[in-house]
């Protein structure tokens, strides 16, 4: 994984990029992190995605400092307004788009707070989202008209997304966009992130799940391909 300096409007930010083997050019995907930060589960998201394939590029959402960004980030997703961290996520899309090394082609994969992010941008040039168990207030009426294709993962036992997985479907249906919406029973917020004190949290029957996650990313890569290639 490499580091880069990305130059966006309100000043530059990390990101950390992995690039897959063999020849390009790939598609590009814009990985955005959960209220953690860019970790080592970041870290192994992007390098699964660059191993299928794809060009993947991990924007560090709280660059400019925790304390200063996690309040404006937690307020622009949960009022699904444009603002400081989408204009950042564009950089690191336009950034991926213009590549020499990308098709042009660009989805974004999200988790949580990201996956909140993945949809508030759906309509706003990618070609495919991927958000799982995403935040916000669950408006999907409001934000996802002209949305791109979208691929989206919910736990059944999620306290914060009860009901939104059959909600997001039935609004992509009416908008007529393409969608492959799955609720994944006996898991909970998180399953497919592998993060600091998860063998405790395993005791309880939560946390993470490998057989929902390899599911969840099986879903994913045929989704891309079939939109990005």
């Amino acid at each position: 994984m490499s580091t880069i300096e990305l130059t966006a409007p309100d000043g530059a930010i990390d990101a950390f990029e992995e690039t897959p083997r063999g020849d390009g050019p790939w598609p590009g995907v814009i990985v955005l992190h959960d209220i953690t930060g860019v970790g080592a589960d970041t870290r192994r998201v992007a390098r699964k995605i660059a191993d299928r394939g794809y060009l993947a590029l991990a924007p560090d959402l709280f660059s400019r400092g925790r304390v200063r960004c996690v309040p404006t980030v937690l307020r622009d997703v949960m009022a699904n307004r444009a603002g400081v961290t989408t204009r950042d996520i564009h950089a690191a899309r336009e950034y991926l788009a213009a590549d020499e090394r990308c098709t042009g082609k660009v989805a974004v994969v999200g988790f949580c707070l990201g996956g909140g992010f993945a949809l508030l941008v759906a309509p706003q040039g990618f070609d495919a989202a991927a958000p799982f168990y995403p935040s916000g207030r669950g408006n999907y009426e409001q934000i996802l008209r002209g949305a791109c294709p979208v691929v989206a993962s919910y736990g059944a036992l999620d306290p914060i997304n009860v009901g939104r997985g059959p909600k997001l479907e039935r609004v992509l249906n009416g908008y007529g966009i393409d969608n492959d919406v799955k609720v994944y029973p006996g898991v909970t917020h998180g399953f497919a992130n592998v993060l600091p004190g998860d063998s405790v949290i395993k005791v309880t029957g939560l946390g993470y799940s490998e057989d929902a996650a390899q599911d969840a990313w099986s879903r994913i890569f045929a989704f891309f391909d079939r939109h990005l290639r």
